[in-house]
């Protein structure tokens, strides 16, 4: 069986989130609020239903990920490809720190997904990895799955999923804390995958 839809899902607001540093491998954990977002998710993510959840080894992910398995029952495997892109030696800082030490690379970085901060990985070899985690959905059982994971990687799967030009991944839009994307396929023997919802979540 081949896989017809795939929900990205990002996890909740974390303490790095709400203070404005990086993350990428650091291990963050879900604030209250991160949390809630989880919690209130479920019933809209339910209503996909999947059948396997898949999602990254770091905490935030796994948290919001197991807020839904252990509501809906639904299996949940872990998988470190999974993980947000390594930033390298701008993990933990805030975007102004970044700015002082490396003037305009965050621009760049923001704008071409071949560019690797100091020390760390590109979108590009994000996605690479990611692609990888579906192509083994595709020769399971599942029909429906949930990546839980994070918003740098959701866009650099999006964008190689999608077939766009490397230079165009950069036009697409973050994602929210807790908010998700899915992509289709058109009928079983579609190969090709389509954008059907981008950036949707429950705000308030």
């Amino acid at each position: 069986m081949t896989l017809g839809r795939l929900v990205m899902w990002r996890h909740g607001e974390t303490d790095y989130n709400a203070t404005g540093r990086m993350q990428g491998h650091l291990d963050a954990v879900l604030t209250d609020v991160g949390r809630n977002q989880a919690r209130f998710a479920v019933p809209a993510l339910a209503r996909f239903s999947p059948d396997i959840v898949v999602t990254s080894d770091l905490r935030r992910a796994m948290d919001t990920a197991t807020t839904f398995t252990e509501t809906t029952g639904v299996t949940l495997r872990v998988d470190k490809r999974l993980r947000e892109t390594n930033l390298g030696l701008w993990q933990g800082m805030s975007s102004a720190q970044i700015d002082e030490q490396w003037p305009g690379s965050r621009q760049i970085w923001q704008t071409d997904s071949t560019w690797t901060p100091p020390g760390g990985e590109s979108r590009l070899e994000v996605a690479a990895r990611a692609s990888e985690v579906v192509a083994d959905l595709d020769g399971s059982d599942e029909e429906t799955a949930v990546l839980c994971a994070h918003g740098g990687l959701i866009t650099a799967l999006t964008g190689h999923l999608l077939e766009l030009p490397i230079t165009a991944w950069a036009k697409l839009g973050g994602i929210g804390n807790c908010h998700w994307t899915v992509l289709a396929r058109r009928g079983s023997s579609g190969l090709a995958w389509r954008l059907r919802v981008y950036n949707a979540g429950i705000t308030g």
